[in-house]
Parts: C-alpha cells; sequence; structure tokens
C-alpha cells in the first residue's frame, strides 16, 4: 500500500526501506512509525512510503480518543500534596512558620510518583481536587515548574529546588481575606491591590520561617513581567530571578486552565496560543517555547473541533507551526498548515 508522508498515522508499518533523495538510508522496512519518524521523512523531503494494509483494527484504534487517568499511588500523593498546602496555609493564618521538612515530605514523594509521565495535559487534568481552587493551582504550579526544569535539562536537585518554589508561590494568599480572595465579581482598585501583595507577604512567609532567599524571591516575584508590566516592583527581563521566569509559565497555564469563581477554564490549545502570545514581551520566550514544544505532543490522537464544525484526531504536530496539525477526519488527512481559513476550536481530552 503506497501513501502519501502526509497520510502516514502513528502505528503505521513499513513494508519497504525508506531512503532520501540522496540515498541516504532514513527507516528500515518493518519499522512502526512514531510521530518523530513521520517528522523525519517529511524534513527530508520524502513524498511516498509504502505501508503494511491497515486493518479495521487500526481505525477503531485511531477513532478512540486516548485518555491518560491518573494511578491510585499518583492520586494519593497529589491529594497529600493539596493536604499538606492546604495545612502551610493555615498554620501561616494562625501565625506559625511553615517547615522545610512538612513541604518536602509532600512534594517529594509526588513528584516522584509522577517522575515518568509523559502525558502531562491529560493527566492535569484528571486531577481535580474538591478543594479550593488556590490550592490545587499550588499543586499543579509545582508540578508544571519541575517538569518545565526538566525539559530545560536541569538537574533533578535542582528542578525539585524549582518544583518547590512553585509549589510554595502562593503562599502569601494565605494573608489576603477570603473575602477578597474568593470573590465573584470585579474587583475594585483597593481589593486589586490587596490582591498584589500576596507577593510581598509570600517573601516574607517563606524568607522568616525558612530562610530561603531564592524561594522567598520566586513568592515576589512570579507576577513580574519581562517588560516591566507585572508587579510588586515592576522589575524587567534579568532583573527577575530565573526560577522566577518558570513559574511565571507554569501560574499562568495552570490559571487559564482551570475554572475558577470568577472564571471559566479555556480549552487547552487557546491556553497555548494565550502563552505564546505573552512569550512577545510578557513571559520569557526561551522558557515559554520549551513549554509549548513539551506540551504540544501530548495532543497526538486527541479529538478536536474545527471552525467548520467538523470533528477529527490529530495525527501529527506541524514543528514549523505548533498550532496547525495533521488532523484524520474519516480517515482523510488534512494539513491545517494549508488550510488557512479553519484552525482547531475544542480538545477533548
Amino acid at each position: 500500500m503506497r501513501i502519501h508522508v502526509l497520510q502516514l498515522i502513528v502505528g503505521d508499518k513499513l513494508i519497504s526501506d525508506s531512503y532520501n533523495m540522496v540515498g541516504l538510508h532514513l527507516l528500515s522496512s518493518g519499522t512502526v512509525v512514531d510521530a518523530g519518524d513521520i517528522l523525519m521523512l517529511n524534513r527530508h523531503n520524502v513524498d511516498y512510503v509504502d505501508i503494511q494494509p491497515r486493518g479495521s483494527e487500526a481505525i477503531n484504534v485511531l477513532d478512540e480518543p486516548t485518555v491518560r487517568h491518573a494511578n491510585n499511588k499518583q492520586l494519593l500523593t497529589f491529594n497529600g500534596a493539596i493536604s499538606s498546602i492546604k495545612d502551610l496555609f493555615s498554620v501561616v493564618e494562625n501565625g506559625g512558620s511553615i517547615q522545610n521538612e512538612t513541604i518536602e515530605s509532600a512534594f517529594n514523594p509526588m513528584i516522584q510518583s509522577f517522575q515518568e509521565e509523559k502525558d502531562v495535559v491529560s493527566l492535569l487534568l484528571s486531577l481535580n481536587s474538591k478543594d479550593d481552587y488556590t490550592y490545587q493551582h499550588s499543586v499543579q504550579v509545582g508540578m508544571l515548574s519541575y517538569y518545565i526544569a526538566k525539559w530545560m535539562k536541569k538537574s533533578e536537585k535542582e528542578a525539585l529546588q524549582i518544583g518547590k518554589a512553585g509549589y510554595l508561590h502562593d503562599i502569601g494568599k494565605s494573608k489576603i481575606h477570603s473575602d477578597i480572595l474568593h470573590k465573584p465579581s470585579k474587583l475594585t482598585n483597593d481589593e486589586y491591590s490587596e490582591i498584589q501583595k500576596h507577593t510581598i507577604y509570600g517573601y516574607e512567609i517563606i524568607k522568616n520561617s525558612l530562610n530561603d532567599n531564592t524561594l522567598a524571591l520566586v513568592a515576589l516575584e512570579h507576577h513580574e513581567r519581562m517588560d516591566g508590566t507585572g508587579y510588586p516592583l515592576r522589575k524587567k527581563s534579568t532583573e527577575i530571578h530565573s526560577y522566577s521566569l518558570i513559574i511565571a509559565v507554569a501560574d499562568v497555564y495552570s490559571a487559564m486552565i482551570c475554572n475558577r469563581v470568577y472564571q471559566q477554564k479555556r480549552d487547552l490549545l487557546v491556553v497555548l496560543k494565550e502563552l505564546h502570545r505573552m512569550s512577545f514581551g510578557q513571559l520569557d520566550p526561551k522558557i515559554t517555547q520549551i513549554f509549548i514544544r513539551n506540551m504540544i505532543p501530548n495532543f497526538i490522537g486527541k479529538k478536536v473541533s474545527l471552525s467548520d464544525g467538523r470533528v477529527g484526531t490529530i495525527v501529527m504536530t506541524n514543528p514549523t507551526d505548533f498550532f496547525r496539525p495533521l488532523i484524520n477526519i474519516n480517515n482523510q488527512f488534512f494539513d491545517l498548515s494549508q488550510l488557512g481559513d479553519v484552525e482547531i476550536t475544542k480538545i477533548a481530552i
């Protein structure tokens, strides 16, 4: 069965060797292609390949959306981390100090249970807690910050420290009155000014409790922006600690994918597009690109709705335009990078 490379599906099996235009051997007969193989064939300008005929089984598998759910250990450690951050907030509210041992005994086991996880997109959405948004958000930001650090090739020790910084980034909200923190309507200027103080409160709490200047700085700076439009100190670019820049990306992403009293969660691809837009001035562009580049492949195999009303499945991502992948609709293949008037409106997880 001879098909165009753009019609390849992850899982297709080659029945002949593939070579590029100058005779370089790329893939051997018998290879079961993955997304990376398809991208490589495209980069080498290979037009056609021979594959084993697809049976009904392969089509049925493709039609089923892949959903990743957390296992029991992951759920246990995730809920444990939420309970711990909830307790830390309570300790601070009652005038106490937070302890490093308490933090690491909850955060580190959770990270260990998720270390080999690949599909971060599905997993985060399957981990929904009935607890207050603030607590779940803290845990999500901790997890995402750890992942970003690992994707940036940081050591395990440093990645755990960055994850812990994300986990504690909003601890200052323990000093904000709940009527303001959970207000469903628009905040007044005075209320918004009070909300902004959570960064200063967080710095003071961590500095006084843990005597850790780096963790304290992240709590202070995670709302600062590269162009100086953030708060509380309107720092710019290199004035902001590198860890704070990582946590800022994780913080914005988590905030947009969650339901809050005053905001409905947004579609995943819309969120990544917004992060991409913010990388031109507000968020660190390198960190944001690394985050998007590592999140996008998780969409392969997911169901999507298109702006023209059709529904399909993402088959392959596009390395030159993350948001316009190859789509399979009723076993026909459409390259959205070639269809300028059609866009993805929703991704089903």
